[in-house]
């Protein structure tokens, strides 16, 4: 009898599992949500204020878009520039951008010391501190792989709960 009940809870223990653990298959969102695209074009606005020229250089992306990605440097040419596959991706979720920097002359460009508005501080890393009063979180901050063009809100959800299909409260897009 004891072996019963111990193989029902290991049912039990396996089914709650497969049900908290398991991606289901929920609609991703097709765009960048609304209050990710209202922070982003008042990043836009803060910088241009203090005369740098931000441009987002990716936004919502696809999970076909993330897989393209995801190969490059793997099975295609160039160089890796992602580990997350589509699906994995908080660009699939509309919760991240990327961003680089145009320069007076129109060049767009990824150089993290460029001061072109002559204050003294790199424009790069006052794009990212106006970007982190915003909410946003930084990729650069992160450890193993820096992503330093990236910018997320996540509004507090984890990447496996927005697989699942859960999306920012109310009270949580009002704390960002």
């Amino acid at each position: 009898m004891k072996r019963f009940w111990m193989f029902i809870c290991m049912i039990l223990i396996a089914i709650i599992i497969y049900y908290q653990y398991i991606k289901e298959d929920v609609p991703l969102p097709t765009a960048l949500h609304p209050v990710v695209e209202e922070r982003t074009n008042l990043l836009i606005q803060n910088m241009a204020d203090k005369g740098i020229t931000v441009l987002i250089t990716d936004g919502f992306r696809s999970v076909e878009e993330q897989d393209i990605l995801y190969e490059q440097g793997r099975t295609t040419e160039g160089s890796i520039v992602t580990y997350a596959k589509g699906g994995e991706s908080l660009h699939n979720f509309g919760l991240a951008v990327d961003f680089a920097l145009k320069t007076g002359s129109g060049q767009v460009i990824w150089d993290m010391e460029f001061d072109g508005n002559g204050n003294g501080v790199a424009d790069w890393m006052e794009v990212v501190e106006n970007a982190k009063e915003l909410g946003f979180e930084w990729g650069g901050d992160w450890i193993g792989f820096e992503d330093y063009p990236h910018l997320q809100l996540d509004f507090g959800l984890s990447l496996h709960e927005l697989q699942r299909g859960k999306m920012p409260s109310e009270k949580a897009l009002t704390a960002y």
